[in-house]
């Protein structure tokens, strides 16, 4: 079987492409995709930092990395819990909410740019299969 054959080939290809685009767009601002990932998965009253890594489906080892990389770079701040006090809670600096802008318009003119030259009936159905695919890797459905 070719590459080009399978489901899982096309879908890598494209998603490292993507975020090499991405990339490229956070670089002008001293950023990397990462960062912008986790600035946009940070809710406006703080987002625990438990919840993050699962939010974006990044491993925890890489999330910690990026966080205390976020933290040195002055984009978050890590605060104990009001309610919780065993748990920290991720907080945009203003530095991070600038960034965070940044990068909120930088996936919004991709998908702008994408939708305007791809019918919606053809998003809609690559919307579906992707859920799908991924509905199975929930479920551990693929290698049983």
């Amino acid at each position: 079987m070719r590459p080009e054959d399978t489901i899982d080939f096309p879908i890598r290809k494209v998603w490292n492409r993507i975020a090499r685009l991405y990339n490229n767009q956070a670089g002008k601002y001293g950023g990397t995709m990462a960062i912008g990932q986790v600035l946009l998965s940070i809710d406006p009253d703080g987002t625990p930092s438990t919840k993050l890594g699962p939010k974006m489906g990044m491993e925890a080892r890489s999330l910690t990395r990026t966080l205390k990389n976020m933290e040195e770079e002055g984009l978050i701040t890590r605060v104990a819990d009001r309610s919780d006090g065993r748990m920290a809670r991720v907080l945009l600096t203003p530095k991070g909410k600038q960034m965070r802008d940044v990068s909120k318009e930088t996936v919004i003119r991709f998908n702008e740019a994408v939708r305007a030259k791809i019918p919606a009936g053809q998003l809609q159905t690559f919307h579906s299969v992707i859920d799908k695919i991924n509905t199975f890797l929930d479920n551990n459905e693929l290698f049983k």
